[in-house]
């Protein structure tokens, strides 16, 4: 057996701790180590490389949740290269999209060494003001502008591979994966993009100018972002895990980052069929 030591992520939630208990001594009886973790809630705080990163020795990791628990988990790996699996418990997530009546019969396949994983592309993110960098992340699903409940519209100037493209005036922009192109992105009118695309999906959150549509751009592109003088009440998001406050002085930079985040397939798992049970697709089936 080549698996030694798995990770555990477990969502803050009761119904879910007992499953977290019954898998660990579950492992621990194969002889396998076991490292827990609570996931932890969205804030704004500490950004950068000061933050705690999973064990490099780790086999694995199995997250007990939902997508939110998937993503902090995500930025606990880090750049590093330790395949995820996501077990939801309740609907089925994007991310999280095994059963958890699927997670002993999954596990039994990591263990046996039999496990294929498919990489997903990653965003790096910089934050520049005055030629020194404030924060640089890496997001799996997206980056996001965000104007706060009470500001005006935010005039976001925007250029693709230093190329002037326009000054968005909306609540927002979002800039997402293929991965990210079923969360935030999709509610704000983006289009679905499958995770194998090499693509990046820029789409602005209630547009002041109708013909803002969302843009579709190749992975190879660097997208540059300054705000308009005097802007205020503006939030830069990573995932929706974290929050930086951002103005006019600062730029930001995204650009694929050379790190993918590598998922444990589930071979029973089509995407197509978990996109239609999540959006709740009706038809027939032929």
């Amino acid at each position: 057996m080549g698996v030694k030591k798995i990770g555990i992520i477990v969502k803050a939630d009761p119904a879910v701790s007992p499953k977290a208990d019954a898998l660990e001594r579950w492992l621990v009886g194969k002889g396998v180590e076991t490292l827990r973790r609570e996931s932890r809630p969205p804030h704004t705080g500490q950004l950068g490389e000061n933050i705690d990163r999973a064990p490099a020795d780790l086999d694995c990791i199995l997250v007990l949740g939902g997508d939110g628990t998937f993503l902090s988990a995500v930025r606990w790996i880090g750049d590093q290269n330790i395949p995820i699996l996501g077990v939801k418990f309740g609907e089925v997530g994007f991310l999280a999209e095994i059963a958890e009546d699927r997670l002993h019969a999954v596990a039994e396949t990591i263990l046996n060494d039999t496990i294929t994983t498919q990489p997903r592309m990653r965003l790096r993110v910089r934050v520049i003001r005055q030629n020194t960098e404030r924060a640089v992340e890496t997001v799996l699903n997206d980056v996001v502008i965000n104007k706060g409940a009470l500001a005006r519209l935010a005039h976001i100037e925007t250029r693709i591979n230093d190329r002037y493209l326009t000054t968005y005036r909306a609540d927002g922009l979002i800039i997402a994966t293929p991965t990210g192109s079923t969360a935030y992105s999709l509610a704000a009118g983006g289009p679905v993009i499958h995770p194998t695309v090499p693509a990046v999906v820029m789409t602005p959150i209630c547009p002041f100018t109708l013909t803002n549509r969302p843009l579709i751009i190749p992975d190879t592109a660097t997208v540059t972002i300054n705000l308009a003088e005097r802007s205020s009440d503006i939030m830069l998001t990573f995932d929706g895990q974290q929050g930086l406050p951002i103005d006019d002085r600062d730029t930001i930079v995204v650009s694929k980052s050379p790190y993918p985040i590598y998922l444990i397939s589930e071979p029973s798992q089509n995407y197509y069929d978990v996109l239609k049970a999540k959006l709740r697709w009706s038809g027939g089936r032929t």
